[in-house]
């Protein structure tokens, strides 16, 4: 089923056939090994959000691939950051992508994993009072829950300073969640861009010019180059491009 403005792919294999869900989720699909995916939108002119939200650069194709890319994953890595800024609400999914998840062996819903240094976090938030599945918190050995944190959620302390990403992943893998899906913020994604552990970018480039002001997609401390090759383009009626780079 296509819905909405549809998505065609351009590269490679061109096609002017509109690709329906199926045909989306055999292209992001899952990897047979653990695997990193960062899903960003940006505008023409880099900047990552309009009137500091995402939602400004957002439309209903971008939204489409998104809701997708949650059903594919094991969970939802985001920044605490993000998840207060953004407003982020329990991490749900409709009956249909609930189905595929069941037919192919997943658990209904992804699990929430925040990474948080300090543990500013609200534990009446939506995102963690309303799951599904209890979240889980990646952050320092010494840091300190507000009250009712552990209530909602399980911490998993990885580093003294600071979060260890690399260590957090590897936890997170132990547990059966392999196929991660990281939606930000740029700090984050900077970080893990430095630790050399991102595998996969999925962006969607947004037809406009925000102008000077907002910041880019990643952030943070300065980190050697990553060559990520491009894997496909898609484009939708409304002039949205959809990159795909991923390591082999």
């Amino acid at each position: 089923m296509t819905v909405g403005i549809p998505i065609r792919r351009l590269w490679p294999e061109p096609s002017a056939q509109p690709l329906d869900d199926a045909a989306l989720t055999a292209l992001y699909g899952r990897a047979d090994g653990p695997r990193l995916r960062v899903n960003f939108v940006a505008s023409l002119d880099g900047a990552v959000t309009v009137d500091g939200y995402s939602a400004g650069l957002s439309g209903e194709p971008d939204k489409r691939v998104f809701g997708l890319l949650r059903m594919l994953c094991d969970a939802l890595v985001v920044a605490a950051g993000t998840l207060r800024h953004e407003g982020y609400r329990a991490v749900r999914l409709n009956e249909r992508r609930r189905a595929w998840r069941r037919e192919h062996g997943l658990a209904e819903y992804p699990t929430l994993v925040v990474v948080s240094d300090s543990l500013a976090l609200d534990p009446a938030q939506a995102a963690f009072a309303d799951a599904p599945v209890r979240p889980i918190v990646l952050t320092r050995t010494d840091a300190d829950p507000p009250p009712g944190l552990t209530d909602v959620a399980d911490l998993l302390r990885c580093g003294a300073e600071r979060v260890d990403l690399a260590a957090g992943l590897t936890e997170l893998h132990r547990r059966g969640l392999t196929q991660l899906l990281c939606e930000g913020g740029p700090h984050l994604f900077g970080a893990l861009t430095a630790a050399d552990l991102v595998d996969e970018l999925c962006l969607t480039v947004s037809p406009l010019l925000a102008g000077p002001g907002p910041g880019r997609i990643t952030a943070g401390d300065a980190a050697a180059p990553r060559h990520l090759p491009l894997r496909h383009v898609l484009a939708a009626d409304d002039g949205v491009l959809m990159l795909r780079h991923a390591r082999p």
